[in-house]
């Protein structure tokens, strides 16, 4: 095979419709636009979900449920990824951000108790599951809340 024997797989090019080109193209004098109403008109979009004047789908369904919008999102971190630091270091948000731990500090962080922590570490954080609190202290270390 060379460079000027290759061919598009046959199915892959298809032609575009141009419409309004005579009444044999199938789609001359109205171009596809039916007769009157409101998409024959030059310029005439509909929104998503408009349903022609019907009552629409997601209007007709019944609505559920209630968001918190006073909600505080906190960035978690897990007692796992505390094991990267030395023994005795004190673990505080700007430290969890510049090892990558975390990428955003949210409305705060928090600590969770999935894994075990092995060194006996002083971790201060906004918030502290009361498994993970115990975790640490029992690994001989010590939690403080901001």
């Amino acid at each position: 095979m060379k460079l000027h024997e290759l061919k598009p797989v046959s199915g892959s090019n298809k032609q575009r419709n141009r419409v309004g080109r005579g009444m044999a193209s199938g789609n001359g004098k109205t171009s596809g636009r039916g007769h009157k109403g409101q998409g024959q008109r030059s310029g005439s979009k509909t929104r998503p979900g408009f349903e022609g004047g019907q009552m629409p789908l997601f209007q007709r369904l019944p609505k559920r449920g209630f968001t918190n919008i006073h909600r505080k999102e906190f960035a978690i971190v897990n007692l796992d990824a505390l094991n990267r630091f030395e023994e005795g270091t004190e673990v505080t948000p700007e430290l969890l951000l510049e090892s990558g731990i975390v990428s955003k500090q949210k409305a705060g962080i928090k600590i969770l108790g999935k894994g075990s922590v092995e060194k006996k570490l002083t971790v201060k954080a906004h918030k502290f599951s009361a498994s993970a609190k115990e975790a640490i202290e029992a690994a001989g270390g010590q939690t403080e809340v901001i």
